[in-house]
């Protein structure tokens, strides 16, 4: 199975770029469900203004993803006018996507994790549960932690924190590749708008 790491930023873009990085990330999990290829968010950073992102971090992983990343690596152009500024004339919006293979070298051992188990509670702190099904699993070489409460089964729990620390692990791993992809797109005059991947002409 091919694991890589796809970073969407909108570097030193606007907010309307940072709002485009929070609908193209809806669109790639979305084909991703619709093609049955397992995408997830490793890690988020929100924008100033609610509904956008500065960037985004995900997994992709599976047997037949070479179309998704050909379709999505590169500059993206998103035509439409701004949700934020109603009389403002530029309707072209730019951000980046970047593919990273995953480093096959540093394997992700579950021995390393250490797991702790708490008690989840539902919506608004009411049914809580009695039993402690809740898991926060700890990878020890990293410190990295992730916490799962979506199951009622602590051993689906314990599955789930495995998969988003290994997630979280290969992020790390290729952490150097990420930086040097922000370095890049934070110039935001670098972008190739001539050379767009994929636009899309649809409102904010």
């Amino acid at each position: 199975m091919k694991k890589v790491i796809i970073q969407i930023t909108a570097g030193k873009g606007p907010q309307e770029c940072c709002r485009v990085v929070a609908k193209v990330q809806q669109l790639m999990l979305k084909q991703a469900t619709a093609l049955n290829i397992d995408l997830s968010v490793i890690e988020e950073k929100k924008g100033s203004i609610g509904g956008t992102l500065l960037s985004a971090t995900l997994l992709l992983q599976g047997d037949n993803i070479d179309s998704f990343i050909t379709e999505w690596n590169g500059t993206i152009l998103w035509i439409a006018q701004s949700p934020y500024r109603k009389f403002h004339k530029r309707k072209n919006w730019f951000i980046g996507v970047g593919i990273f293979d995953v480093d096959a070298k540093v394997a992700f051992n579950p021995n390393d994790v250490k797991f702790e188990t708490t008690r989840a509670s539902g919506p608004g702190g009411q049914n809580i549960n009695k039993v402690e099904t809740a898991v926060r699993g700890t990878h020890l070489p990293t410190g990295l932690q992730v916490m799962a409460m979506d199951s009622r089964s602590q051993l689906q729990n314990k599955k789930l924190c495995l998969q988003r620390l290994e997630a979280k692990v290969m992020a790390l791993q290729t952490q150097a590749q990420i930086a040097r992809l922000e370095s890049q797109w934070l110039a935001h005059h670098s972008l190739v708008r001539g050379n767009a991947v994929k636009v899309i002409e649809q409102a904010l």
